[in-house]
C-alpha cells in the first residue's frame, strides 16, 4: 500500500495504482472518520487510518454499497443515458432550467469549485462543465456510470458513488452546492438541506429544488406506486415502459386535436388521468421519439421513487435559515420550489 494521500496534488503526479482517470479536485478523506485516505498498491480501494475500505469499480470510488434505496434511480439513469442531456437532444432545455435556477446567468459557475449533489446522468453535469465550473459529482446510485461515460472527457471534473450525508469531502470546500430534483427523494430533506449546506464556503451558494404540496400525486399515480415499489427495479422499469406504449397513442392523438375547444378540455382531463408524464405541452421541440422517451423515463420515476417528500417555499426558507443561510429565496417554479440562499459569511469576533 501507498502511504500517499488521496488528493488532488498525489493525482496531478499521475498516481500509477490509482485506479481512475480523473482527479479528485479537492482532498478525500473518509465518510466516516474524516481522515485521510491512501491507496491500495492494486488501485481497488482507499483506505483510512481506521481500517475502513472502500471499492474503487470501473474508475470511480465508491463509499456506498452499489444497491441501495436509490437503485430503481441508477437503473433509470444507465437505461437513459444520454436521453436528457442537451448535446444530445440539440435543445437547452437542461441549460434553460439550471440558468433560471442560477438566477439568470450560466456565467456564474465559471471557475467555481462546484459540489453536483445527486448528478444522476449528467445533464446538469455537462452544463457546469461547459460553463468553466470545476466539479466534484456524487450520486447514491450507480447512475455514477452514466455520469462518467458522458462527462469524463471534461478535465476539470470528478465523479464517485457517496451518500450526501457522507461524501467524502470535509466541510466547507465548495464554492457553490448544486441539487437538483433530489432533496424530496431522501429519507431526511431537511437533514439533506443542512449537509448540503455544511459542505459550502462561508458566501458559498446553495442551489436547490424541491416538490411543492401541489405535486401532481394523481390517483392513478398513488395506485401504481404502491404497485411497483415492492418490484425488482429491472421489472417495474419495464412495466413502466409497457404503461407508457400502451397509452401514448391517446396522449397523441389528444395533444394533436388540441386546437379545438372541445378536445382542449378532453385533453386537459387525459393528462390529470392518466399516470404518463406528458412533456408535449411543455417541450414540443424535443420531437416525437424523445417525448416518447422523457414520458418513460419521468413516469418511472415519479412511480418508482422511494421517498416522495412535498415541501412549502415557506418551510424551506425557514430550514435552511436555520442552517444558517443568507439572502434565502424561493420561488414556485420548474418541479416546485426553486431555491437560492447563501451562506452565512463568519464575523470576526
Amino acid at each position: 500500500m501507498r502511504n500517499a494521500a488521496v488528493s488532488s496534488r498525489a493525482s496531478d503526479r499521475g498516481h500509477p495504482a490509482a485506479g481512475w482517470t480523473r482527479r479528485p479536485l479537492v482532498d478525500l478523506v473518509c465518510p466516516a472518520h474524516q481522515g485521510s485516505l491512501t491507496i491500495s498498491r492494486d488501485g481497488a480501494q482507499l483506505i483510512c487510518r481506521e481500517g475502513c475500505t472502500y471499492a474503487v469499480v470501473d474508475g470511480i470510488p465508491r463509499f456506498v454499497p452499489r444497491v441501495n434505496y436509490a437503485s430503481g434511480f441508477g437503473l433509470q439513469w444507465n437505461t437513459f443515458r444520454t436521453t436528457q442531456l442537451d448535446s444530445q437532444t440539440h435543445t437547452t432545455v437542461s441549460a434553460d432550467r439550471l440558468r433560471r435556477i442560477a438566477g439568470g446567468n450560466l456565467r456564474t459557475f465559471d471557475g467555481k469549485m462546484i459540489l453536483e449533489a445527486g448528478c444522476g446522468a449528467g445533464r446538469f453535469t455537462e452544463v457546469l462543465l461547459a460553463s468553466g465550473a470545476k466539479v466534484f459529482a456524487a450520486d447514491l446510485s450507480d447512475a455514477v456510470d452514466a455520469n462518467a461515460s458522458n462527462c469524463g472527457h471534461f478535465p476539470d471534473y470528478f465523479v464517485c458513488q457517496a451518500d450526501i450525508l457522507r461524501l467524502p469531502v470535509r466541510p466547507e470546500t465548495f464554492d457553490i452546492v448544486l441539487c437538483i430534483g433530489v432533496v424530496q427523494h431522501t429519507p431526511d430533506p431537511e437533514a439533506t438541506m443542512a449537509a448540503l449546506c455544511r459542505y459550502l464556503r462561508p458566501g458559498g451558494v446553495l442551489l436547490m429544488d424541491h416538490y411543492s404540496p401541489d405535486y401532481a400525486a394523481t390517483w392513478s399515480r398513488r395506485v401504481l406506486r404502491r404497485a411497483l415499489l415492492p418490484l425488482p427495479p429491472a421489472l417495474a422499469l419495464g412495466l413502466c415502459r409497457a404503461l407508457v406504449s400502451g397509452l401514448w397513442p391517446i396522449h397523441r392523438l389528444t395533444f394533436a386535436l388540441r386546437t379545438q375547444t372541445i378536445f382542449d378540455k378532453v385533453r386537459q382531463w387525459w393528462v390529470r388521468l392518466s399516470p404518463v408524464v406528458d412533456y408535449h405541452d411543455a417541450y414540443p421541440q424535443l420531437g416525437e421519439k424523445l417525448l416518447h422517451d422523457w414520458a418513460i423515463l419521468d413516469t418511472h420515476d415519479t412511480l418508482t421513487d422511494r421517498y416522495k417528500h412535498l415541501r412549502s417555499a415557506s418551510q424551506i426558507v425557514d430550514h435552511l435559515r436555520a442552517c444558517g443561510m443568507d439572502s434565502v429565496s424561493a420561488k414556485y417554479a420548474g418541479n416546485g420550489v426553486e431555491v437560492r440562499a447563501t451562506k452565512t459569511t463568519r464575523r470576526d469576533a
